[in-house]
């Protein structure tokens, strides 16, 4: 043990004379530090020679066959090494580091606490969704040394995987958004998910860390209460609840909007972002903000700006018609969300089409997740319903709908009808591509 912690000091002074970690051969700058990541269908390996003659200072190999100079630094393992110089850079900061996980809209989450607390501090935080073994590693050794705050996604397919990431992040502050039906093949069901989720938690109870919780949200309460330091939020003050953070929801429009009472005055928090889901994103980002004594109107400016990316919640005219695309991930829990603030939705379009991708990654539960879906969506209204993938093609749709075994099918079925006047609703995994067939250079954004 000994000897790995003076070869990672080691390793240290490499990276510090380096530009930058990378791991991809593709993209290697001048002066970075490669890592030789190995996958089921690839090996870094490979491509060290390739890195050094475009310009990598080092490349940290694991195949003995590559150590040509000493340029090429060799080790048992790459991702493990790459974990723990990510670990070693973190050690040296004493500043906050947030830990945001979940199991839907934590990425958004992330980027509204980002806007929100880089208002007041120099801050870094995970870039995308950058959020597993790999990324959450690449994210510390991105930080700089002027770094005053970091916010780091953790993202986990089964148990133990927050507990890794938590290890080489070492949060002294965390929340999970919510528990729900994500990666349920993983975990085995929604115990797993709330044991696996609730690891940050036991990080930060073993570290005397500081847990924030909505209460609003099922589980987190519950998987929370042995955080001996926790913060509450939500609608409603709870009898008995110290530090306990209040937001009103207020229902105007179909956007969404927070009140918060601040030395006297009401605050109205409008949003670019619509759905009760999204409201419990803002409601975090609000409560953080609260909490590091952020001046309200810097907390509210934060959100008013902020504008979804990558296919989270966006809603925009594309021609004559307008698509709600929140086609990044899906699973039961946030496709019930996402249909629950459609309806809500106004538009002046005469018709509302909804396609559905299938939502992978469920396992067993996977045939009653989308026939349950199946029996929700068509008791809403929609003129025409659409679904896409092989999961979807299992349940009971010949009677309520059509069906497409890719999007391709869905690409030439638009282009076939030459559809007007029509509000879209487009969700599925991130896997079935619906975006292929949704996004334009003509896409504008609905402020």
């Amino acid at each position: 043990m000994a000897d790995m912690v003076d070869f990672i000091k080691k390793l240290y002074v490499y990276y510090l004379s380096s530009s930058e970690v990378v791991t991809d051969s593709r993209c290697v700058p001048e002066n970075s530090m490669f890592f030789a990541l190995k996958g089921a269908n690839f090996d870094g390996n490979k491509y060290a020679t390739q890195a050094i003659e475009k310009g990598a200072r080092y490349v940290v190999i694991d195949n003995p066959k590559m150590k040509l100079d000493k340029r090429y630094i060799l080790v048992e393992d790459v991702l493990t090494t790459l974990q723990n110089l990510a670990q070693y850079h973190r050690q040296q900061f004493d500043i906050p580091v947030l830990a945001i996980s979940g199991s839907n809209g934590k990425t958004t989450t992330k980027e509204l606490v980002r806007d929100v607390l880089s208002r007041k501090f120099l801050l870094h935080a995970t870039k995308g969704n950058l959020n597993n073994h790999i990324g959450v590693p690449l994210t510390l050794l991105a930080m700089s040394r002027d770094t005053e705050f970091a916010v780091i996604e953790m993202g986990a397919s089964s148990e133990g995987e927050i507990r890794r990431l938590c290890e080489i992040t070492a949060p002294n502050y965390g929340l999970i958004t919510n528990v729900g039906q994500a990666h349920l093949e993983g975990f085995g069901g929604i115990e797993g998910v709330k044991k696996g989720k609730g690891e940050l938690y036991d990080f930060l109870a073993a570290n005397d860390g500081i847990g924030f919780y909505n209460v609003d949200e099922p589980y987190l309460e519950e998987i929370s209460s042995h955080v001996k330091i926790r913060i509450g939020y939500g609608e409603h003050f709870p009898k008995g609840k110290v530090g306990f953070i209040e937001i009103k929801q207020v229902e105007e429009t179909e956007k969404v909007v927070a009140l918060v009472e601040e030395d006297g005055w009401s605050y109205r928090v409008f949003a670019k972002i619509s759905g009760e889901h999204n409201y419990q994103n803002i409601k975090t980002a609000i409560a953080i903000g609260k909490y590091f004594k952020l001046p309200f109107v810097d907390i509210k400016f934060a959100i008013e700006s902020f504008v979804p990316q990558n296919m989270r919640s966006q809603t925009y005219e594309l021609g004559p018609n307008l698509v709600f695309l929140d086609a990044y991930n899906a699973n039961p829990t946030s496709m019930k969300m996402a249909l629950k603030s459609f309806v809500k939705m106004k538009s002046d379009k005469r018709k509302k089409i909804a396609v559905l991708g299938d939502m992978l990654e469920l396992g067993s539960f996977s045939d009653e997740s989308h026939q349950e879906i199946i029996e929700i969506i068509a008791q809403m209204g929609f003129s025409e319903l659409i679904f896409v993938g092989k999961l979807f093609a299992k349940a009971d749709i010949a009677s309520i709908g059509l069906h497409f075994e890719n999007i391709q099918g869905v690409k030439d079925w638009l282009a076939q009808k030459k559809i007007k006047d029509t509000f879209f609703f487009v969700k599925g995994s991130r896997g079935i591509q619906l975006e292929q067939a949704f996004l334009a250079d003509s896409a504008q954004t609905v402020k």
